[in-house]
Protein backbone atom coordinates (compact mmCIF):
# COMPACT_ATOMS: atom_id res chain seq x y z
CA UNK A 1 0.00 0.00 0.00
CA UNK A 2 2.82 2.31 0.42
CA UNK A 3 4.48 1.54 -2.00
CA UNK A 4 1.59 1.99 -4.42
CA UNK A 5 0.93 5.37 -2.53
CA UNK A 6 4.83 6.37 -3.18
CA UNK A 7 4.37 5.57 -7.02
CA UNK A 8 0.78 7.66 -7.43
CA UNK A 9 2.50 10.50 -5.60
CA UNK A 10 6.06 10.23 -7.87
CA UNK A 11 3.61 9.97 -10.98
CA UNK A 12 2.15 13.23 -9.63
CA UNK A 13 4.97 15.08 -8.98
CA UNK A 14 7.55 13.91 -11.84
CA UNK A 15 4.51 14.35 -14.37
CA UNK A 16 3.71 18.05 -13.40
CA UNK A 17 7.17 18.83 -13.06
CA UNK A 18 8.03 18.17 -16.72
CA UNK A 19 4.23 19.35 -18.13
CA UNK A 20 4.91 22.05 -16.32
CA UNK A 21 7.83 23.40 -17.80
CA UNK A 22 5.67 24.20 -21.05
CA UNK A 23 5.16 27.62 -21.66
CA UNK A 24 1.47 27.65 -22.37
CA UNK A 25 0.71 25.14 -19.64
CA UNK A 26 2.27 26.37 -16.17
CA UNK A 27 2.15 24.52 -12.96
CA UNK A 28 -1.53 25.08 -12.30
CA UNK A 29 -2.50 24.04 -15.35
CA UNK A 30 -0.05 20.83 -15.88
CA UNK A 31 -1.73 20.04 -12.21
CA UNK A 32 -5.29 20.84 -13.01
CA UNK A 33 -5.04 18.36 -16.42
CA UNK A 34 -3.20 15.41 -15.20
CA UNK A 35 -5.38 15.62 -11.70
CA UNK A 36 -8.62 15.38 -13.95
CA UNK A 37 -7.08 12.58 -16.00
CA UNK A 38 -5.85 10.62 -13.15
CA UNK A 39 -9.46 11.12 -11.49
CA UNK A 40 -11.28 9.89 -14.61
CA UNK A 41 -8.84 6.65 -14.73
CA UNK A 42 -9.40 5.53 -11.64
CA UNK A 43 -13.14 5.85 -11.70
CA UNK A 44 -13.23 3.97 -15.26
CA UNK A 45 -11.05 1.59 -13.63
CA UNK A 46 -13.10 1.25 -10.87
CA UNK A 47 -9.64 1.69 -8.57
CA UNK A 48 -11.53 3.69 -5.44
CA UNK A 49 -11.17 7.03 -7.30
CA UNK A 50 -11.11 9.39 -4.56
CA UNK A 51 -8.43 7.95 -2.31
CA UNK A 52 -6.22 7.09 -5.21
CA UNK A 53 -6.65 10.44 -7.19
CA UNK A 54 -5.99 12.13 -3.87
CA UNK A 55 -2.89 10.97 -3.70
CA UNK A 56 -2.11 11.53 -7.09
CA UNK A 57 -3.40 15.22 -6.69
CA UNK A 58 -1.15 16.04 -3.46
CA UNK A 59 1.91 14.53 -5.75
CA UNK A 60 0.81 17.18 -8.12
CA UNK A 61 1.03 19.93 -5.14
CA UNK A 62 4.92 19.02 -4.94
CA UNK A 63 5.48 18.95 -8.59
CA UNK A 64 4.03 22.99 -8.90
CA UNK A 65 6.50 23.78 -6.07
CA UNK A 66 9.59 21.88 -7.62
CA UNK A 67 10.24 23.61 -11.10
CA UNK A 68 11.64 26.84 -9.36
CA UNK A 69 13.21 25.27 -6.26
CA UNK A 70 13.77 21.55 -6.71
CA UNK A 71 15.69 19.33 -8.78
CA UNK A 72 14.84 15.25 -9.72
CA UNK A 73 16.52 14.26 -6.88
CA UNK A 74 15.09 16.24 -4.20
CA UNK A 75 11.67 15.61 -6.03
CA UNK A 76 11.91 12.07 -5.55
CA UNK A 77 12.75 12.74 -1.72
CA UNK A 78 9.54 15.02 -1.26
CA UNK A 79 7.41 12.57 -2.99
CA UNK A 80 8.65 9.24 -0.68
CA UNK A 81 8.19 12.16 2.30
CA UNK A 82 4.75 12.78 0.78
CA UNK A 83 3.05 9.48 0.40
CA UNK A 84 4.41 8.40 4.24
CA UNK A 85 2.85 11.35 5.93
CA UNK A 86 -0.33 10.80 3.96
CA UNK A 87 -0.87 7.41 4.66
CA UNK A 88 -0.40 7.72 8.30
CA UNK A 89 -2.50 11.45 8.73
CA UNK A 90 -5.05 10.43 7.03
CA UNK A 91 -6.74 7.99 10.24
CA UNK A 92 -6.01 11.21 12.17
CA UNK A 93 -8.00 13.99 10.53
CA UNK A 94 -11.39 13.92 9.32
CA UNK A 95 -11.06 14.20 5.83
CA UNK A 96 -8.54 14.02 3.10
CA UNK A 97 -8.55 17.08 2.10
CA UNK A 98 -6.54 18.14 5.59
CA UNK A 99 -4.18 15.10 5.18
CA UNK A 100 -3.35 16.12 1.47
CA UNK A 101 -2.71 20.01 2.41
CA UNK A 102 -0.17 19.07 5.51
CA UNK A 103 1.77 16.45 4.06
CA UNK A 104 2.41 17.98 0.99
CA UNK A 105 3.56 21.50 2.47
CA UNK A 106 5.41 19.74 5.40
CA UNK A 107 7.28 17.01 2.81
CA UNK A 108 8.13 20.57 0.43
CA UNK A 109 9.40 22.33 3.56
CA UNK A 110 10.80 19.25 4.83
CA UNK A 111 13.31 19.28 1.89
CA UNK A 112 13.48 22.51 1.68
CA UNK A 113 15.27 23.36 4.87
CA UNK A 114 17.39 20.53 4.16
CA UNK A 115 18.67 22.29 1.26
CA UNK A 116 18.84 25.18 3.05
CA UNK A 117 21.14 23.08 6.10
CA UNK A 118 23.24 22.18 3.29
CA UNK A 119 21.73 18.80 2.30
CA UNK A 120 23.14 16.78 -1.20
CA UNK A 121 21.08 17.84 -4.12
CA UNK A 122 20.81 17.09 -7.48
CA UNK A 123 21.16 20.35 -9.67
CA UNK A 124 17.97 22.15 -10.95
CA UNK A 125 16.72 22.04 -14.41
CA UNK A 126 16.18 25.08 -16.34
Amino acid sequence: MIFLSFLLASLGAFSTFFLAKHDRLGAIRASTILSIFAYLLFYLIGFQPEFYSTLFFGGTFIGMSAPKRFGVYTLCSASILYSLLFFYLVPLLNSFGGALGISAFLSVCICHLAIMLGAPRSRKQS
